[in-house]
């Protein structure tokens, strides 16, 4: 069985010979740079400058022979995105901060001094706006062709040459969090509850945005067969939901729907959904709308233990994600063998009857030593097999 049979036995919730296993198929099941220069020289591999294909999350592009090593199963061609397209990087005149503007007008910012991460610190939309504002906002071009240039090529090897599964992801983030991040935390939970007639139309400007690129990349891969299209809206913390369960399916839920019910109607790719933190309650509309994979399955997160997920929703949701808690069995501060016990019961609890892809709770994160890394793969390996 090859990689990419593999993959899509397992997301048809079917057994294959062995748990599939992604690492950089997306930007959400990736590797930090810091900890993928480490895992390359723990390996043995030549060293080689890091390719960063996400300048947020500071994520590493996972190269030819780290696959093959750890035989990972998915290779993601996703075009560029405001992650890592036409970012001018700059210094603050104090030398304290390096920053950017992106796409959306968003700025990122990084401390020189020992950052790891770029985070928010001006929001286009912030502030007292009315509707005129939205529509004077300039939204990036979704259609500009470098984001798709060599996409096609770059898949067909994949598919032909690889034989690896094939996942295409979004342009941005999800309207969710785009809207959060253009308003502002503060005004844009302000507008949720206060003016939803605003929110809704800073939502529905996303969306269009979005589905003008899905139809543009689908016309771009025009007879490839995408395995699993990429979409992302974090919708929820730790302790619960980001907003209600309710105004989630009033306010939000609708705007999935179009988008998920016009991918299907376009491609028989699995939609693979994004979101952190505990969204146990909101599973049940996200299945209805048409998500077909979880991802990244927060198992320390309020009702988010990973044996009640498959239970309850395994028949109908594949889990990609949840392969070890990144929280509390994985960083500098836990063992090896702390790994290998965590990734076992996550085998045991998410492999039976398929529907399952190996990753982490998200991201490996920079802090991760290479023989945790291993002790999680090596696990795989051992007990992953059907």
């Amino acid at each position: 069985m090859n990689s990419r049979e593999r993959v899509l036995t397992a997301i048809n919730h079917k057994e294959p010979d062995r748990v599939p296993f992604d690492m950089g198929g997306t930007v959400v099941t990736g590797i930090q740079a810091k900890a993928y220069r480490r895992l390359r020289q723990y390996l043995g591999l030549p060293e080689k400058e890091v390719v960063i294909i996400d300048m947020l999350q500071q994520l590493a592009q996972v190269d030819d022979d780290v696959m093959e090593q750890l035989g990972v199963d998915v290779r993601n061609v996703s075009p560029r995105s405001t992650a890592s397209f036409k970012i001018d990087l700059k210094e603050t005149p104090d030398k304290h901060y390096r920053y950017f503007y992106d796409e959306y007008q968003i700025g990122w910012r990084s401390p020189i001094d020992g950052g790891m991460y770029y985070d928010m610190f001006d929001h286009p939309l912030s502030g007292d706006i009315n509707a005129e504002t939205v529509d004077r906002y300039a939204l990036p071009d979704p259609l500009d062709p470098a984001r798709f240039a060599g996409l096609r090529d770059a898949s067909q090897k994949v598919l032909e040459q690889e034989k690896r599964a094939l996942v295409v992801g979004n342009m941005s983030a999800g309207i969710f969090e785009l809207y959060m991040w253009t308003r502002g935390f503060k005004d844009g939970y302000a507008d949720w509850a206060g003016n939803p007639e605003l929110a809704k139309k800073i939502l529905r400007k996303y969306v269009d945005l979005q589905m003008a690129y899905w139809e543009k990349m689908f016309e771009t891969m025009q007879g490839i067969s995408i395995d699993v299209v990429q979409m992302a809206d974090d919708l929820a913390g730790q302790n619960g939901m980001l907003i209600s369960p309710n105004s989630y399916r009033k306010q939000l839920k609708p705007f999935h729907k179009e988008m998920f019910d016009y991918i299907h109607s376009k491609t028989d790719a699995k939609i693979f959904f994004h979101s952190c933190g505990s969204i146990w309650t909101v599973i049940p509309d996200l299945i209805e709308v048409g998500v077909d994979i979880l991802n990244p399955v927060q198992v320390n997160a309020a009702k988010m233990d990973s044996a009640d997920l498959k239970r309850e929703y395994g028949k109908d949701i594949c889990f990609w994600g949840g392969g070890v808690d990144t929280q509390k069995a994985f960083d500098e501060s836990h063992t090896p063998a702390e790994v290998r016990a965590d990734v076992r019961k996550r085998l045991a609890d998410l492999m039976p009857g398929g529907g399952f892809v190996f990753n982490t709770v998200h991201n490996i994160q920079g802090n991760v030593p290479p023989e945790n890394i291993m002790a999680m793969w090596e696990t795989v390996q051992e007990y992953g097999r059907y």
